[in-house]
Order: C-alpha cells, then sequence, then structure tokens
C-alpha cells in the first residue's frame, strides 16, 4: 500500500482536493483554508508528488486505489483541478459508493483535442515529454507559465505558484511522465456519461490549456452537469478568483 501525504482542515461536509501535474497539495494551501471555514478540507498529494510515496505504474487504477485507501472518511465531495480532474473522474467511476460529487476544476475527461472534443493539442505534452529528458526544471518553469499567460496579473501568480511548488522537491521523472502519459491517453468521456453523481465543471474563460468549449462538450455527454465559467481567470482561479471560486463550490456542495 502506498504511503499517501494527507492534510485536513476544518469540519463539516467532506470535500478531497486533489491537485494538477508537477504540482502538491501545498499549491492552494490558502484557498483550502478560505474553503475550510465552511467544511472539512482534506488534501491528498498525488502518488510521487509531495510528500506522497510513488506507485508503480502511475496509471489511473493504481492512482485511485492509493488515494481513496488514505480518505479518513466514508463518503465525500472530490475537487480535481487538472491531472486532479482526470484523476477525480475516474475515482468516481471506480468507487461510486465513496464519491458524493465531483467537481473538475480547470479540468475535463479528455485532457487532449480530437476531431470530436476541443482541448490541448498532443503535441503540447509531447513537447513536454521530450523536454522532461533533457531540463526538467525548465520544462516545470515553462509549464507554470502557461498556467497564467495572458492575465493581466500574471507576473504576480507565477511568481505565487513558483513560491508554492519550491515547499517540496520536485516530482521524479518517473511521476512527471506518468501523470503526461495519463492525460495524453485518457479517454474518460464514457465515464462521466454514465456517472450518476452529481457532477460540476469550473473554468477561465482565459485557461490556455483547457478551452471554454470543453465546458459544453461535457455537458453534453452528461446533461445533468452544472457548468460555470469564471471571466478573466485562467489555469490557476484559485489563486486568481479565491472568492468567486469558493462561492462556487460552496453551493454546490
Amino acid at each position: 500500500m502506498s504511503t499517501v501525504h494527507c492534510e485536513i482542515h476544518g469540519q463539516g461536509k467532506p470535500l478531497v482536493m486533489l491537485h494538477g501535474w508537477a504540482m502538491h497539495s501545498g499549491i492552494w494551501r490558502d484557498f483550502a483554508l478560505q474553503l475550510a471555514e465552511h467544511c472539512q478540507v482534506i488534501c491528498l498529494d498525488l502518488p510521487g508528488h509531495g510528500r506522497s510515496a510513488a506507485v508503480e505504474p502511475f496509471a489511473l487504477a493504481q492512482i485511485a486505489t492509493a488515494l481513496i485507501q488514505a480518505i479518513p472518511v466514508k463518503r465525500f465531495s472530490v475537487l480535481g483541478w487538472s491531472l486532479g480532474a482526470t484523476v477525480a473522474v475516474d475515482m468516481a467511476a471506480r468507487f461510486p459508493e465513496r464519491v458524493d460529487r465531483l467537481l473538475l476544476l480547470a479540468g475535463n475527461p479528455k485532457f487532449v483535442q480530437a476531431d470530436d472534443w476541443p482541448g490541448v493539442k498532443a503535441e503540447v505534452l509531447d513537447s513536454f515529454a521530450a523536454q522532461l529528458s533533457g531540463d526538467a526544471r525548465l520544462t516545470l518553469q515553462r509549464f507554470l507559465g502557461l498556467q497564467v499567460q495572458g492575465l493581466p496579473d500574471a507576473k504576480q501568480l507565477l511568481q505565487r505558484l513558483r513560491q508554492a511548488i519550491q515547499a517540496c522537491d520536485a516530482p521524479d521523472q518517473q511521476a512527471l511522465k506518468g501523470g503526461l502519459d495519463v492525460l495524453k491517453h485518457s479517454d474518460l468521456r464514457q465515464l462521466v456519461a454514465e456517472l450518476q453523481c452529481s457532477i460540476s465543471v469550473i473554468q477561465g474563460d482565459k485557461d490556455t490549456l483547457i478551452p471554454t468549449k470543453t465546458a459544453q462538450a461535457v455537458q453534453i455527454l452528461n446533461p445533468r452537469v452544472a457548468v460555470d465559467v469564471l471571466k478573466n481567470a485562467g489555469h490557476v482561479p484559485f489563486l486568481s478568483h479565491p472568492q468567486q471560486l469558493c462561492d462556487i463550490i460552496l453551493a454546490a456542495l
């Protein structure tokens, strides 16, 4: 069994938070504490990230199993951001008896663009994967830059992102490449169509990684999906629009 790092804040309805690629739960600690004034927040480091032990292979089945064993409550809502959203969808489908609600923040069931699906071009992920073998640090810096690209306060947000991730060592190359593989190859659209739990999709209209068209595409898969689009927000609305995002999440809960 993998050892998963878990931090718990507040009391009330439990909300599990799953971070994105190359990050750790400290990336949104301030936002988690804001939410914890209203509910119980359970922040997990994905396997091989932050202070969590790795799993082999870094694949959705192994990730979800490791995480579910670390969650100390029987039923919970789960908020997944970016890669964490992909993991959250898989967790909800794999353990429906545990997951009450699913909130996808800047994420979707199929990360990569296809003829019938808006998303990131596969070449972007391939470029990250190729660069990892050369200079992993530079690759991560480029990824951070993409998350705030085009925002008026991009410089300040980028600085906050850098400071937050430096609290832990970067994941090793196996976890980083595994995360990119999950993003590139996962197609969980059928799972979303069949899920019976409540689903909310939250996106920023300035997100350079997740097109806003994705939210509408998810809603076509499952008409019960609720969609909120934050104006002038990018890929990290928990840093740029914390109060608006907090209000949306609490309303969903």
